[in-house]
């Protein structure tokens, strides 16, 4: 096989961003966001091929550049032509998600925005959060916003998205329930729970005080749950800046959400051996009386509680007892929330907490076809890597042997082209 880097130099370069700011200072909403991302660079085609993956028929993606306030803007024209759609309940969308060959990270930031959304409507009707159905922030454009949203921020490379306080209106507004207090009650609970900063309109009787949405649940979910900290325009070099223009124009304000995307600075992270490192917290707890059933499932926990990688390893306690200390690593940002669960999860009596730096490597994931089905690989200049999971559900539908897969799996993704220099733009096969 040939070498990875023969097929291209994915080692570090000063113009990839790794690190997106949203500004909500005129609200946001999904497609606000969606727009943003592809004014900012995000390739249409690439961005409407992944959520094609879902498999879900009836809507269409394009863009068009708008003028909001006089500022030039994009957006993202997310239509429907089916008058039947499903009633989607979040059971349905999460297997949506899982089932389509899609890269992990875009399923688990996905997952994680409608994961706060059921959570929330859940409360908000008093009822559990898998017998949620959405209405708007269900139907099939929001799914739609969702997903491109996460696979523009993929495909741009984003490792740390960060917010702005938001913006939110006063007054209310006209929903499928009624008239409701604007920000609507999901938006406020969902941006709450994630404690970010709201604002309200600039002054009563203002244009946002007239019951303009500026902030809708889908907007705010996608920053409550792919945001890591709240705040002002972090320490990095801009690479790229994004406008992404809300569905009308607002007299007197540009409704619109910006956001930037560059590199972090080294006063961002800390050094060894001349490279950046990402700040990180390790969580660890020693437990003797905890089942094998109970780790694996507290593992997925973490992980589902945003937790970068969870592990377990064995150790021997006093008095010689056999026990395991559960691991998890997490960005700071989250590392209460991830805590929190290692302790209701375990049982344990106490945790700690030590400050770490990770190095990760420049990589990226393409979709290979090894007779007819689908297998993700992730390419750094290192290595290539095939998905197991693909790798094994392929060779079982073909009667081959696994690592028979594996190679030609890898063996093509190494003769593949570097994206954007003449890769194939059509859409990837579907499971």
């Amino acid at each position: 096989m040939a070498a990875p880097s023969a097929a291209r130099d994915l080692g570090p370069r000063p113009d990839v961003p790794d690190t997106a700011w949203f500004h909500c200072f005129s609200g946001i909403a999904g497609d606000m966001a969606l727009g943003a991302l592809l004014d900012a660079g995000a390739d249409v085609v690439e961005v409407r091929a992944m959520v094609g993956r879902l498999g879900v028929d009836g809507w269409s993606l394009d863009r068009e550049v708008v003028q909001r306030a006089g500022l030039r803007a994009t957006r993202a024209l997310v239509g429907i032509s089916s008058d039947q759609l499903p009633r989607r309940g979040f059971g349905d969308i999460r297997a949506l998600l899982t089932g389509a060959v899609l890269p992990n990270r875009v399923t688990e930031r996905a997952l994680a925005v409608f994961t706060a959304l059921a959570e929330v409507e859940g409360r908000l009707h008093g009822v559990p959060a898998d017998e949620v159905h959405f209405h708007e922030v269900g139907a099939l454009d929001a799914i739609v916003d969702v997903v491109g949203t996460c696979a523009a921020l993929e495909l741009l490379g984003v490792d740390e998205i960060v917010t702005s306080p938001v913006r939110v209106g006063l007054g209310s507004v006209r929903t499928q329930h009624g008239e409701l207090p604007n920000p609507a009650p999901a938006t406020l609970a969902l941006l709450a729970r994630a404690g970010i900063a709201v604002d309200g309109a600039d002054e009563p009787g203002g244009p946002a005080a007239a019951g303009v949405e500026l902030a809708t649940p889908t907007g705010a979910a996608l920053v409550a749950a792919l945001a890591g900290r709240c705040g002002a325009l972090p320490a990095m070099t801009p690479v790229s800046i994004g406008y992404g223009a809300g569905g009308r124009d607002i007299p007197g304000r540009a409704n619109v959400v910006q956001v930037v995307l560059g590199t972090r600075t080294s006063r961002d992270r800390t050094v060894l051996g001349g490279t950046s490192g990402q700040p990180m917290v390790e969580l660890a707890a020693n437990v003797d009386d905890v089942t094998a059933e109970v780790l694996a499932h507290t593992l997925g926990a973490l992980l589902a509680a945003g937790a970068n990688d969870a592990w377990v390893t064995p150790i021997v306690m006093k008095k010689g007892r056999p026990a395991h200390t559960l691991h998890a690593l997490c960005d700071p940002a989250v590392a209460g929330a991830v805590a929190d669960v290692m302790v209701a999860e375990s049982g344990t009596l106490g945790l700690r907490a030590t400050a770490v730096s990770r190095w990760p490597q420049v990589r990226d994931e393409l979709v290979v076809e090894v007779g007819g089905q689908p297998v993700r690989v992730k390419r750094s200049a290192q290595r290539l890597k095939a998905e197991h999971d693909d790798a094994a559900r392929a060779a079982s539908l073909l009667g081959l042997p696994l690592r028979t897969v594996l190679a030609e799996a890898e063996a093509q993704a190494a003769r593949a082209p570097e994206r954007g220099a003449g890769a194939d733009d059509a859409e990837p096969p579907r499971s």
